[in-house]
């Protein structure tokens, strides 16, 4: 493992994903809260995933109305969303969604609290010219009613689709800050930029501090994905179901199907219950056999 030295003095340890194993990655990440793990995928299936989201991302208009005025302001006019990927993209909801590395990092970040966790966002944000940096910020803070002290929940990363620059919108992650009160702000010097090339991903725990950079001096739009994973009890962002509808669902592998959310969650190991079945069956074995058209 290598760190990485940006200007000031914030570093984000490197990894190489030929080299490095899920216990490294685990390691760096609870040691900094954030790390970057190269060329995760090739060439050959960036390639694909763009191909396949291209229309999409080209018909969405930056501008366009959100949720709420919070999310505008959030998010900008300068960057396209692209929603629920893995209803559009097989080969994101095969080989991104899969992957090894981001599944052996949830194994050991989620499994402690929960019986299974699931894909809470997979969403497009190509960031274009005139971006303003997003506020930095927590991804657990969208379930603010969980009390604290609590576990870890989520585990979310970025993944580059094109080389990403600091100058194009590289995202911001403050290492460490996983660790420090709530109220506390970084320093400029204590924020590191996650540049690195198409198919690498940084990937961050939702205690770590960051958010989207600027990208305002340059003429490239700067697309990337970001995938995160929440405990299987837990509200997620998107609603998976309607972005993966069952007649999309039914095509992909099982196990993408179980983290897009129509296994149940099995706690009766732990003296639980389940959650999310339908007819008292788990409505993956539904997929296959044909009961969910």
């Amino acid at each position: 493992m290598t760190a990485v030295q940006y200007s000031g003095t914030a570093i984000l340890p490197r990894l190489a994903s030929a080299s490095a194993t899920p216990a490294e990655v685990n390691a760096a990440l609870a040691e900094h809260g954030g790390v970057i793990v190269e060329d995760l995928i090739d060439a050959a299936t960036v390639a694909r995933i763009n191909g396949e989201v291209d229309p999409y991302v080209e018909a969405a208009d930056p501008a366009a109305a959100q949720l709420n005025p919070a999310l505008e302001f959030f998010f900008g006019q300068r960057t396209r969303h692209v929603t629920s990927i893995t209803g559009k993209s097989r080969t994101f909801a095969t080989d991104v969604l899969c992957n090894p590395t981001m599944l052996a990092v949830c194994d050991e970040v989620l499994l402690p609290s929960c019986a299974r966790y699931q894909l809470n966002i997979a969403s497009i944000l190509d960031r274009g010219p005139g971006a303003e940096p997003q506020m930095l910020h927590r991804d657990e803070d969208v379930w603010i009613h969980v009390p604290r002290p609590r576990p870890e929940l989520q585990v979310a990363s970025i993944w580059a689709l094109v080389e990403v620059t600091r100058e194009m919108g590289a995202t911001q992650v403050v290492p460490g800050s996983h660790r420090w009160d709530r109220m506390r702000q970084p320093q400029p010097e204590q924020i590191a930029y996650a540049e690195m090339r198409a198919g690498s991903a940084v990937i961050y725990l939702g205690s770590t501090l960051h958010g989207g950079g600027a990208n305002i001096t340059t003429d490239q739009w700067r697309r990337a994905v970001h995938l995160s994973y929440t405990l299987g009890w837990l509200r997620t962002e998107e609603n998976n179901y309607l972005g993966t509808p069952p007649a999309v669902a039914k095509h992909l592998p099982r196990q993408a199907q179980e983290l897009v959310g129509y296994a149940v969650h099995d706690a009766i190991a732990d003296l639980g219950g389940y959650l999310g079945m339908l007819d008292l069956r788990d409505p993956v074995d539904c997929l296959a056999d044909g009961t969910l058209p």
